[in-house]
């Protein structure tokens, strides 16, 4: 039996490193939409993101060392169960993703009976950034639209699986964690948003020629291992075949 998905069990977790300028305004956008407790981890910033995001009301993990995106995402999962949380929702600190998409979100997740709700809206991607999700597509053979949204809805089952040591070493939160849920067998599903641009800084991952490759070389090495696995079961299947 599902929990219900009352305001106090919800949380909301924001990965942070270096939004100074942002962070404060996503906060109080977001207190206008949602009234339960906002989780802002603190990716080991060397400006006063921590700061801020306290003063606008959030809950601050400061981390010691940068762990990077998904490695902050991780943890304020764990400290949510930790805490008695049933459901998570992942926004990203740089103000693009919209306070008023969380309603939607949450409505999915409860209406369609599924693990887990991305935020998608791959009308944003450049061509560059299509062209390496048309690629992992194929490679992955996860369907999903917008595979690098950092907006999205997990329910209990789905934050268990991400809370784990499995998780721990996968990057970003994107066609690693996708994979992951796939493999479990949990359901995903999207549900399009609105997104603004990016008002300052630049993403983290299409930044640059190497952080592309980067990016590119570890995710393909994580597509071709699931495709190694998906021919041994089918080999698998084929010999042995059910009665």
């Amino acid at each position: 039996m599902r929990p219900l998905l009352l305001y106090q069990s919800i949380v909301i977790i924001i990965p942070a490193k270096n939004e100074e300028t942002t962070v404060g305004q996503v906060i109080a956008e977001i207190k206008t939409y949602f009234n339960g407790n906002i989780i802002v981890v603190d990716d080991a910033s060397t400006d006063d993101t921590a700061k801020i995001a306290d003063k606008a009301g959030a809950q601050v993990i400061s981390l010691p060392l940068s762990l990077g995106a998904w490695g902050a995402v991780q943890t304020g999962l764990r400290y949510a169960l930790k805490m008695g949380y049933y459901t998570a929702i992942t926004m990203d600190a740089d103000g693009q993703h919209e306070a008023q998409s969380i309603p939607i979100l949450l409505a999915h997740l409860t209406n369609k009976n599924c693990d887990v709700v991305i935020g998608a809206y791959p009308q944003r991607g450049s061509f560059l950034r299509k062209s390496a999700w048309f690629m992992f597509r194929q490679l992955s053979g996860v369907s999903l639209e917008d595979l690098t949204s950092g907006l999205r809805a997990y329910n209990y089952h789905s934050m268990i699986l991400l809370a784990s040591s499995k998780a721990t070493l996968l990057e970003y939160q994107d066609l690693g964690v996708l994979m992951l849920l796939r493999h479990a067998g949990l359901h995903i599903e999207e549900v399009p948003i609105l997104m603004r641009p990016r008002s300052v800084g630049h993403s983290r991952i299409f930044n640059s020629w190497f952080s592309v490759s980067k990016y590119m070389l570890y995710t393909g090495i994580l597509c071709l291992a699931q495709m190694r696995r998906r021919k041994k079961i089918k080999c698998h299947t084929k010999s042995h075949p059910q009665s």
